[in-house]
């Protein structure tokens, strides 16, 4: 375990903070937050979450519930998803839009009751996002409660819901994007069959004071680890899903980043959000640009920032995230073409150190999703 001095006095600590350490975590400042980029390296953590069940702390992410009356109504005029026809205990991804169409945050909401949404933003962004949204809300018969008593576990893997369910009876029996009550030993906690990872698996939120007590019961278990950071960015790389901040961001549309299936069908006809006439206008004539997957030749890998080329050598775009693949086998990378180069399979070359690595576009995910559908 390592910590430099800068973490230690800046970050924000997380209720795991001192069982991160115990098990020998390498601590960074992610966020705001000290948290674990490893423990016992990153391809171990990787594979550990693709064979058996890695656990990860993710208690730096924003937590806050909509309650009220209008709480459908006032979501569904700052993201383009289906609120309103979301069922009890269901959740559903989203993005908060801009004027531009561009990405403020992206988002996961669940329906906890029929005047109740609970939100998990992005950590960087939850002040900014919260605030926004709390102002949002004033035209409407509803209010934004920050849940900041709240940690949060993600418990992933293949054998997940055996470990979670030998633990808290019931939590096995969700499905995919389900969410419902629990209790451990008193304590309320709201789980969901979902994460970050391409993975079966869950995420826990926990009161604070029992998060470090319920951490130690699923890491007693044989088939748990944890994992930190490092295996979260290769697993979430791998499974094709968006980092806001590299992948995303306000100069994103979500058409442009792939992410049209999260714009429910209703939204498309009636509108109402943020940036609609640019999103509905991409909808209908297609984007400039697409998010694809990357694959490289040989085993050098594309960072961030790349420029890619086409095979006559013009700038097409550029690389948004990169790195190894350790269930693919080699390396892999994500990123915006235009879109005439999107195509599956078409070959472009990654500007990587002055040298163009042969590559082809690739289908998103890299491997196949683990969900249980």
């Amino acid at each position: 375990m390592s910590t430099d001095k800068k973490t230690e006095t800046a970050a924000r600590r997380t209720p795991l903070y001192d069982l991160h350490i115990a098990q020998g975590g390498r601590m960074v400042d992610f966020a705001g937050y000290a948290l674990p980029v490893q423990y016992r390296g990153i391809i171990a953590e990787h594979e550990q979450a693709r064979c058996k069940a890695a656990l990860f702390d993710v208690s730096h992410m924003g937590q806050a519930r909509i309650v009220g009356a209008q709480a459908s109504d006032a979501l569904e005029s700052l993201v383009p998803a289906d609120i309103a026809g979301l069922g009890n205990g269901r959740m559903r991804y989203t993005q908060l839009t801009g004027d531009n169409g561009g990405i403020r945050d992206d988002l996961m909401v669940t329906r906890l009751s029929g005047d109740t949404l609970a939100i998990v933003v992005n950590a960087a962004c939850k002040a900014d996002d919260f605030a926004y949204i709390g102002a949002a809300l004033a035209d409407w018969n509803c209010t934004l409660e920050e849940d900041a008593d709240a940690a949060l576990l993600a418990l992933q893997g293949p054998q997940a819901g055996a470990v979670l369910e030998a633990a808290i009876p019931g939590a096995d029996g969700l499905a995919f994007l389900q969410a419902a009550a629990f209790d451990w030993h008193g304590a309320p906690l709201w789980i969901s069959r979902s994460g970050y990872t391409g993975e079966d698996g869950f995420e826990i939120s926990v009161p604070q004071s029992l998060a470090a007590a319920l951490a130690e019961a699923l890491l007693a278990c044989d088939s748990v680890e944890f994992a930190g950071l490092g295996a979260r960015d290769s697993l979430r790389l791998e499974a094709g899903l968006c980092l806001y901040g590299h992948d995303i961001d306000t100069g994103t549309t979500p058409v442009e980043a792939s992410l049209a299936w999260s714009i429910g069908k209703r939204r498309r006809a009636e509108g109402g959000f943020p940036g609609v006439e640019t999103i509905l206008g991409q909808l209908r004539d297609g984007p400039d640009r697409r998010r694809v997957g990357l694959r490289p030749e040989g085993r050098a890998p594309a960072r961030e920032g790349a420029e890619i080329c086409s095979a006559d050598g013009a700038s097409v775009g550029r690389v948004t995230s990169g790195g190894f693949g350790p269930t693919v086998g080699g390396p892999v990378a994500m990123g915006y073409v235009a879109a005439g180069h999107a195509a599956p399979g078409t070959p472009v070359a990654l500007m990587v150190r002055g040298k163009a690595l042969k590559a082809r576009v690739a289908c998103l995910p890299f491997i196949a999703p683990g969900y249980r559908r």
